[in-house]
């Protein structure tokens, strides 16, 4: 801590007077923590002495030992020289002994020129009697012991050349000795026969001749070690090996029978994989069924070579590995290649699983086969086959709206391009095909036997539904808003009203199950179709998704029907509306050109429009015209004047428009209209009653109707002609005094 952080403390300790007292404590306190701090520091540093002594101790017995060891070798080196002065004429016997060696070496190797020819002659004759009997070969160990001899006797004599530094005897002695090479081959032939039929000779039952097979390999892997070991000897100690006759003696190179041996169980398995490998891409179902050599293979090996194999081998695994990482390389390069079809995929995708189960059974932890053989890209695959079923619906459906957009765009060039069912409802040509397609998607997703591809692609289905529901409602909307101007072109509004109808007709087709009749919608076949092919956690999950579609289409079916109506009102009463509540209201029969305009449109569509959106139509009509009613006190001159007789106009336009409501098909619709409409009594007490009495109407008309909205209200008051400033701040005060709980949208939420 520096003397400026010290500073710092103590101001913020010692900040008034009385804080001087506290210094004796503090002092105690700061002591004894000196002290724990100090005991701290003594003890590490003990500590660290100690380790640094151990060190040191060791490093001065390390250079005792070194020393001791220099000592000892000289001590033998003397030993070894004082050994030859102590052997009287040592040099003598020692030359004479060389001598004897060298003799005896060359005498040896002279009897073994002469009968090389001959020796050779008698191998080919023992090959030639194994080609005509391959099945037993049972000259192969014979042969292979004779070949190392030749081998080693050639060896020896090209070693011995090439000290002499005669590249003419060198050339003499390749010549002599290229009957071998060609004897050599001719053997390795028929390793890499047994090699490469190793497993047919296996099942063939010729134990023996794998047996042989293995002695061949066993001994030529030792020949390989002990060359290697000799190669690594002499690349330090060249002239101390060359002493011991017995270390050079023998295999001068490496032959590698044992890595070609593993490399036949590669080729071998190379060529069953690639016949597999065509009849999968001809026909993907073949995949289980065209591999069953290789289980095979490995059973036999089990079963078979593991006890006519030595144990250090630990041949079984050996071919696990081989065979794995073979399988490994064919299914993923099946994947990398873009060539690959998506049957093919598919197959391998579920592949995996029913793999590990067969290596199982054989023994093989899946755990222990190293890498996975598919490199963990189950889920890639998924995606990838999951987003090939996405693509193909996406196009699907892109190409319907497509084609629904042109026709919709077309309407009024021919006609309003729809259906009829057979129920006479107008519908637009393409739903049917689009939940057809969706149903062949669903199979082909269902085919995969994958529960997590079907999943993935009912959610996307379900996503393009909801998506198409807004798409349809956009599109509708955008055309709709071309007919609320001021100068309008009324080409293709007939067309536009049909297709309202129709798109209503469309998602009621898509919900209206009749389950007495056994009949369900398209809704509810798509759901019954992915049913069986999810699990039962995602269907609680798609349930929910499934009934907020079922929602949506209500919701589009009524919208159409709604924007049906508000065109009516922007395009047939567009000069009509502005004239409510003002002068020319009074001597007007504006209601009941409504009402004979309503008439007329249930009757043209009554017979196309489904029977379940009729009622729902003449509500929407009924409900449009009392908000286009009530915000006519909005309109320019509209003034309520306490002369006039506007009470029994209200009354009159109310008893025309109850009148059309009288002739709804369904009383009960009937009667809910009315009620909605009752609002026109609060409506009119609000111009009505005396000035002193309108808070208390405005509390009564809000308690009613919770959403009732000011600014209306503030418009309804200003019509009245005794209207003042007084008037609305005791409404809004009022407003201010009470608090309406929140309910249920009521019709007053949309007039404006």
């Amino acid at each position: 801590m520096t003397m400026d952080s010290s500073a710092i403390k103590l101001s913020e300790l010692l900040r008034h007077p009385d804080d001087l007292d506290k210094i004796p404590a503090m002092k105690l306190e700061y002591t004894r923590k000196k002290g724990a701090v100090d005991s701290q520091l003594r003890s590490g540093l003990k500590e660290q002495l100690e380790v640094t002594q151990s060190g040191m101790t060791g490093i001065s017995d390390g250079q005792r030992t070194v020393q001791l060891i220099k000592e000892e070798m000289m001590k033998i080196d003397k030993l070894c020289a004082e050994a030859q002065n102590m052997i009287r004429d040592f040099p003598n016997i020692n030359l004479v002994s060389q001598t004897h060696r060298n003799f005896s070496a060359v005498e040896t190797m002279r009897k073994n020129l002469d009968t090389f020819n001959d020796r050779v002659s008698q191998v080919e004759a023992m090959l030639r009697t194994d080609d005509q009997d391959q099945e037993n070969m049972p000259n192969l160990l014979a042969v292979h012991y004779e070949l190392t001899q030749l081998r080693n006797i050639r060896d020896d004599a090209m070693e011995q050349i090439q000290r002499a530094d005669d590249s003419s005897l060198q050339s003499t002695l390749e010549d002599y000795f290229s009957r071998l090479d060609e004897t050599i081959e001719w053997f390795d032939e028929h390793i890499g026969t047994i090699a490469l039929n190793l497993i047919n000779v296996l099942i063939n039952g010729n134990n023996g001749l794998v047996v042989r097979f293995a002695i061949v390999i066993e001994a030529e892997e030792k020949s390989d070690k002990r060359v290697k070991a000799l190669q690594e000897a002499l690349k330090d100690h060249k002239e101390m090996a060359a002493r011991f006759k017995s270390i050079t003696d023998g295999a001068k190179e490496v032959r590698g029978y044992k890595e070609k041996f593993l490399q036949a169980i590669q080729i071998h398995a190379d060529e069953q994989i690639m016949e597999s490998k065509q009849a999968f891409l001809e026909d993907p179902a073949k995949l289980d069924k065209k591999l069953k050599w290789f289980f095979n293979d490995l059973n036999a090996v089990k079963q078979g070579m593991v006890s006519l194999m030595p144990k250090k081998w630990k041949i079984f695994q050996t071919y696990g590995k081989i065979y794995h990482q073979l399988m490994h390389d064919f299914l993923v390069g099946m994947i990398d290649d873009p060539e690959t079809s998506s049957a093919n995929m598919l197959a391998i995708l579920n592949w995996p699983e029913k793999y590990y189960q067969k290596m199982a059974k054989l023994g093989f932890k899946q755990e222990e086969l190293k890498p996975q053989v598919i490199d963990g890209r189950e889920t890639e695959l998924v995606r990838e086959f999951r987003q090939l079923i996405i693509r193909f619906l996406d196009q699907w459906i892109d190409r319907i709206f497509a084609t629904e957009k042109k026709d919709f765009a077309d309407r009024s060039v021919e006609g309003s391009n729809l259906d009829q069912d057979e129920y006479g409802y107008f519908r637009t040509k393409n739903l049917v095909d689009l939940w057809r397609m969706l149903r062949e998607q669903i199979d082909a997703a269902g085919n995969s036997e994958r529960m997590d591809v079907t999943e993935g692609v009912i959610d996307a289905m379900i996503l393009r539904l909801r998506t198409r529901q807004q798409s349809w409602q956009q599109m509708l909307d955008d055309e709709a808003a071309k007919y609320s101007g001021k100068d309008i072109e009324l080409d293709g509004f007939q067309g536009l009203q049909d297709w309202l109808i129709a798109t209503a007709n469309d998602q009621i087709a898509c919900i209206d199950d009749n389950e007495e009749e056994g009949r369900y919608a398209y809704l509810s076949s798509f759901r019954q179709k992915f049913e069986p092919l999810v699990t039962p956690q995602y269907m609680e999950r798609a349930d929910i998704e499934i009934n907020s579609l079922r929602d949506g289409y209500v919701d589009l079916s009524t919208h159409c029907i709604s924007k049906f109506a508000q065109l009516i009102f922007t395009v047939d009463f567009k000069t009509v509306l502005p004239d409510f509540f003002t002068p020319k209201w009074y001597t007007s029969t504006a209601m009941k050109q409504f009402a004979n305009t309503f008439e007329e449109y249930v009757g043209d569509y009554k017979l196309v429009l489904n029977q379940s959106l009729l009622d729902i139509f003449i509500e929407e009509l009924a409900d449009e015209l009392l908000i286009r009613y009530l915000s006519c006190v909005r309109n320019k001159g509209a003034k309520f004047k306490r002369t006039d007789m506007f009470q029994d106009k209200l009354f009159s336009d109310v008893a025309t428009a109850f009148e059309f409501f009288d002739n709804c098909p369904n009383p009960d619709t009937a009667d809910q209209i009315k009620q909605k409409w009752r609002v026109t009594e609060p409506f009119s007490q609000l111009l009505l009653v005396d000035k002193a009495a309108v808070p208390e109407v405005f509390a009564q008309f809000k308690t009613e109707y919770w959403d009732l909205q000011l600014s209306w209200v503030e418009a309804v008051l200003r019509a009245r002609d005794d209207f003042d400033r007084s008037l609305l701040n005791a409404v809004k005060a009022r407003a201010a005094q009470i608090d309406v709980p929140r309910g249920l949208e009521t019709i007053m939420s949309k007039v404006k």
